[in-house]
């Protein structure tokens, strides 16, 4: 059995099928199928009808990512498979990256999976924004990235960027220099996302005329901020009356994006975070957007994702070992 696909032009073949075939060898591996370039497109063969129909549907989703100009990775490719082994059709056929913003660089930010899409979308149409997932999903730089976006085109005035500072098992008062020395480390993500967006000089420049603020979170008290792009950013380690203290601040013509990992609370054991709670008591308010970034929308290293899957494949072999012994 088998099953073509046809090019308007011999580089979009090339594209889809990576450079030394490496896309295609990860189609053919995932779904049990061979396939062959031809000199108007490509076959598919194998010897089950849903495995072929499966890996076309694949690369017919590359062929047209590629049209619109949508370079083809590893991680993007890896993504495509694993959204149509898991039946998510939606994924297949709504998803296509947009393009946030352009870094100092003048390289592209784009959404590079389906939630990230869902998750711009969300920014653009709400004025307050919940953003919760695991790490790697994007939900700091992204929002930066938004914020930058808005700030560019002059929706906002200032940018303002904090966090709790919470201690991870290290306490504050051992670390060297001043508080700022000490809160510093905390706001590291921070500044590296706006360097990468903005370039050193603008951003510093932006610092210096107090159009940009990073700052932990206790410094907010007391504050109205208008005309501003704010971002609190590991919110999960924020208290019931730090995140009510943050929400009320928002002030006209403002936008704010709280993001945070419930899975990586750092608050004492019978503290609730306060990300937990305002995502459950704001869940129907008007203007709030809620996005669930998943493991599905991590976007790591591809050596990454395969120690990963090492490491899940290995939890299932124990699970099976201890089912098997009872």
């Amino acid at each position: 059995m088998e099953e073509r696909i046809q090019f308007d032009h011999t580089g979009a073949g090339i594209a889809v099928l990576g450079a030394f075939n490496g896309h295609a060898q990860l189609v053919d591996e995932a779904f049990g199928v061979e396939t062959e370039s031809t000199c108007d497109g490509l076959v598919v063969r194998g010897h089950s009808a849903e495995n072929i129909s499966d890996a076309t549907i694949v690369y017919s989703k590359m062929k047209d990512l590629n049209s619109r100009g949508q370079p083809l990775t590893e991680q993007l490719v890896r993504y495509l498979i694993d959204a149509v082994k898991e039946g998510e059709m939606e994924v297949i056929q709504e998803f296509a990256p947009d393009i946030v913003c352009v870094n100092a660089k003048g390289r592209p930010i784009l959404s590079k999976t389906f939630g990230q899409k869902k998750y711009i979308a969300a920014i653009e149409q709400n004025e307050l924004t919940f953003a919760i997932g695991p790490a790697g999903t994007g939900k700091t730089y992204l929002a930066v990235a938004m914020a930058v976006k808005a700030f560019r085109a002059h929706d906002v005035s200032r940018i303002i960027l904090t966090r709790p500072a919470v201690e991870a098992g290290e306490k504050l008062g051992f670390l060297p220099g001043d508080l700022q020395n000490k809160v510093d480390p905390y706001m590291r993500p921070l500044y590296d996302a706006l360097n990468d967006l903005m370039g050193t000089e603008q951003y510093l420049r932006n610092m210096e005329k107090g159009l940009i603020e990073v700052s932990p979170l206790a410094y907010m008290r007391g504050r109205t901020l208008d005309d501003a792009f704010i971002i609190l950013d590991e919110a999960q380690n924020t208290t019931r009356e730090q995140m009510k203290m943050f929400l009320t601040r928002i002030g006209f013509h403002a936008k704010a994006v709280v993001t945070g990992d419930i899975t990586q609370i750092d608050l004492p054991p019978d503290t609730r975070s306060g990300l937990e709670e305002a995502a459950l008591l704001l869940s129907k308010v008007e203007g709030i957007g809620h996005v669930r970034l998943t493991q599905r929308d991590v976007v790591r290293n591809p050596l990454v994702q395969r120690i990963i899957r090492a490491y899940e494949a290995a939890s299932r072999l124990r699970e099976k070992k201890r089912r098997g012994y009872r």
